[in-house]
């Protein structure tokens, strides 16, 4: 089932935002509904989940597994993203937790690599859980999240935000808009609520003037920028400063159109990647061929700016790429 991805990121952020209905809209869950069930973080220790993770402070919660080969590795990345931007509220005021919906694979030690491969493993304000499958499954569940009952792949890329002082809570998807999850996790918060809409004017104008015309630039941004810089160094996949020189475009073309097809053929390209990058791997984006030939020229007129512009400059669109 192809479809173009952007119109679909647009319909499933769409459809996240209208899934808390009539009944749930507004709603308030408390510790009688949000179950305190022991779970266990990537560094093995165990909490309880209402009391430790929920529990009077403004929570950010996404459904991840780490076997996923689609779209979800893009859902933490961009996570990453999201838990960057808001700073040093994060741990203090605000935490994140990952929580997986296949408890069966994934070990804490499985939790702490994927961790470990977005560069959030030890951060203190994000933990990333699992625990008994059937204590797992009935969290998932009164979360909304029906994945263990659909079938995995059926897994949404969602989050969560709630509020467990006032028992407040949202769901958002972080395929979006980045900004405005931000601004809908700060609210979360009474405090913040007044000086964010005084704030909320002014930022969308430069969002709009800074993509250029270039078609595969906003692709890039939304999809490609949260995993990798171009010049910038490693992020979570490798730099691509130089890759439309040292691979050719049919090869770049394959692989992002299907690196899992690409990786089990035995390619030694994809092999190397598996090997440098063990925690994560490049999701299936679910492109057309336009849309990557798109990409594969955004990037070879990156490299060509970068080329020109000497060793030591990186491209001032990553400039809010910092390594942890």
């Amino acid at each position: 089932m192809k479809r173009k991805l952007l119109a679909g990121l647009a319909m499933a952020a769409a459809f996240v935002l209208g899934t808390l209905g009539t009944a749930e809209a507004g709603s308030r869950w408390g510790e009688t509904y949000i179950p305190n069930l022991p779970v266990v973080t990537q560094d093995g220790e165990t909490l309880h989940f209402y009391d430790d993770l929920i529990k009077d402070k403004v929570v950010v919660i996404s459904f991840i597994y780490t076997s996923c080969t689609d779209i979800c590795p893009l859902t933490t990345a961009r996570l990453a993203d999201v838990r960057a931007k808001l700073g040093d509220a994060v741990g203090r005021d605000i935490f994140f937790v990952s929580l997986t919906v296949d408890p069966e694979t994934d070990t804490q030690e499985r939790l702490k690599s994927f961790a470990d491969a977005f560069h959030v493993g030890n951060d203190p304000g994000w933990r990333f859980v699992t625990g008994k499958p059937e204590d797992i499954d009935l969290i998932n569940k009164r979360f909304g999240d029906r994945s263990a009952e659909r079938g995995l792949s059926d897994h949404r890329n969602e989050i969560v935000i709630g509020n467990g002082a006032t028992g407040d809570w949202t769901r958002n998807s972080v395929l979006g808009d980045l900004d405005e999850v931000v601004m809908d996790i700060r609210s979360m918060d009474p405090k913040e609520r007044d000086h964010i809409h005084m704030a909320s004017g002014t930022s969308t104008t430069d969002q709009t003037h800074a993509i250029s015309g270039q078609p595969g630039e906003s692709l890039y941004r939304k999809l490609c920028s949260s995993c990798h810089t171009v010049g910038v160094g490693d992020r979570v996949g490798p730099d691509l400063r130089g890759v439309t020189d040292r691979l050719d475009a049919g090869w770049l073309t394959r692989f992002i159109i299907n690196p899992a097809k690409v990786r089990a053929s035995g390619d030694v390209e994809a092999a190397d990647l598996v090997a440098r990058f063990p925690g994560v791997r490049m999701p299936l984006l679910g492109l057309t061929e336009n849309d990557v030939t798109d990409l594969v020229e955004y990037l070879r007129a990156q490299n060509t700016r970068l080329a020109a512009a000497g060793p030591d400059m990186s491209m001032p669109s990553d400039h809010h790429h910092h390594h942890h």
